[in-house]
């Protein structure tokens, strides 16, 4: 049942009174749009109970900005400048940010002028399929895997477009490279907790001045909010200790890139689908169902969690971003990676890792193809072929082909077509959303269609 709209705004009142209470002065409501990129409106913080009765009036362009702040006129629905949506907080989700603590965050719903639904609304994509699980007796969990690098804040890219000069070069997952970030470390892990966000571990990773946390499993809409969160809360931290965060999917020619490894289960009555049964590794009927849907619908959804042509630079065999369309039991080169339970971890240990997945993403649409594809395989029953134990990309192309493995799309236009081509997810994106998002995906590739590799990790570098 809804809430009447005066226990709604009372009840934003009364957070908005807490906030103030706490120092807070202003309260940031962010979205994120078809790149990936979060976008944010603040208000004062006497203003909160407002914007949550009323909203933020913005453009409904933002649908069809690019990565770069361009806009597309090339989707009919939003061809002109003309019209107003209005942005609405969540408000039972608002948090006093302890890297900026004169400022609350809080995630937003795009809605109609009149505060119906809006096509174009991520966050609403996701609630959908969140829904259309639970009327199958569906429960998901999911979590982040979160890369990035760490540069000075004032090292020079140069005009050449070279690599920044990363805060540790050494060895990769030792004490050392966490100690050359000791002070900032300390306090993304005080800021994480206070904000909210659960973290597993915290280490150094395998790419110079790389870094990598994971956020603990949450239900599917958590998990997009905490996504957005969290990098506010890396950059905010680094911040304050003279650092640079860059999340892009890679961020100069030569290096592995930045993966933000999405980490999926489904359980039904409390019983994790992807354990105890009968299958590889525990997979149960149902379980094998949801990892076969996401392997038949794979390129579709890659085209959504790794979307921008920098992530396309990304993904590349032998680096373990997922290059080939495969499932495997532990493979770290794998696109889908079954990480199994065991008697020390579990049963609900149990989960499905999506290895093509990065902050070009937007974190609402990438679970929600994620959860629409494998709600499908579920429905039509399918069986997956059996788990590849080694790497492809050593094989043959007669090989790879024999047992059904082909590359993922490589270019933009691949991925276009990859989309199209699947009517389960355009069905879950929505017809209007489909059509927005892949007139962004061709307005970057036509401003990358003559950058190289370089060029491209220097245009993307600091965006999200």
């Amino acid at each position: 049942m809804m809430m009447l709209e005066s226990q709604v705004t009372t009840e934003a009142q009364r957070d908005a009174d807490e906030l103030e209470k706490r120092g807070v002065v202003g309260v940031t409501i962010v979205w994120a749009d078809n790149n990936g990129i979060p976008r944010s409106r603040t208000v004062p913080v006497d203003q909160f109970g407002a914007a949550v009765q009323r909203g933020v009036g913005v453009t409904p362009l933002f649908a069809v900005f690019d990565s770069h702040d361009g806009i597309t006129f090339e989707h009919g629905p939003l061809s002109t400048p003309s019209g107003d949506i209005r942005l609405v907080p969540v408000s039972d989700r608002a948090v006093r940010l302890a890297g900026q603590p004169g400022f609350g965050w809080v995630p937003g719903r795009l809605v109609e002028a009149d505060g119906s639904p809006w096509p174009y609304d991520q966050r609403g994509v996701l609630e959908r399929q969140v829904a259309r699980g639970a009327e199958l007796g569906l429960e998901f969990r999911a979590g982040y895997e979160i890369e990035f690098q760490l540069s000075k804040s004032d090292d020079e890219d140069g005009d050449d477009g070279g690599a920044p000069r990363p805060v540790f070069e050494g060895p990769s997952y030792g004490p050392a490279k966490m100690l050359a970030v000791d002070g900032f470390a300390e306090q993304l892990l005080r800021d994480l907790r206070a904000n909210g966000i659960r973290v597993g571990q915290f280490h150094g990773e395998y790419g110079p001045g790389q870094f990598e946390f994971n956020i603990a499993p949450a239900d599917p809409v958590s998990a997009a909010d905490q996504q957005l969160l969290a990098r506010q809360t890396v950059h905010a931290a680094a911040r304050a200790h003279g650092l640079r965060v860059s999340f892009a999917p890679l961020v100069a020619a030569g290096q592995v890139g930045n993966g933000w490894h999405l980490h999926t289960s489904v359980s039904r009555k409390g019983a994790n689908l992807l354990s105890g049964g009968r299958g590889p590794s525990g997979l149960t009927a149902d379980g094998s169902a949801y990892l076969a849907g996401l392997l038949r619908d794979l390129p579709a959804v890659v085209a959504v969690t790794a979307p921008s042509v920098c992530s396309l630079e990304r993904i590349r065999p032998g680096f373990w971003s997922g290059a080939y369309t495969f499932w495997g039991v532990e493979n770290r080169e794998a696109s889908l990676r079954l990480v199994p339970s065991t008697p020390l971890l579990g049963a609900a240990h149990a989960n499905v890792e999506l290895k093509p997945s990065d902050a070009s993403a937007n974190p609402y649409l990438a679970l929600a193809v994620v959860l629409a594809a494998g709600i499908a395989g579920i429905e039509d029953g399918l069986t997956p072929p059996a788990p590849v134990q080694e790497d492809p990309g050593q094989w043959s192309e007669d090989r790879r082909a024999a047992h059904g493995i082909h590359p993922l799309p490589a270019t933009a236009a691949e991925q276009a077509a990859a989309l199209l081509a699947s009517q389960r997810i355009r069905a879950a994106l929505g017809e209007e959303l489909t059509g927005a998002f892949l007139a962004v995906r061709a307005a970057d590739a036509a401003r990358a269609a003559d950058l190289d590799t370089a060029e491209v990790a220097h245009a993307f570098r600091w965006l999200y």
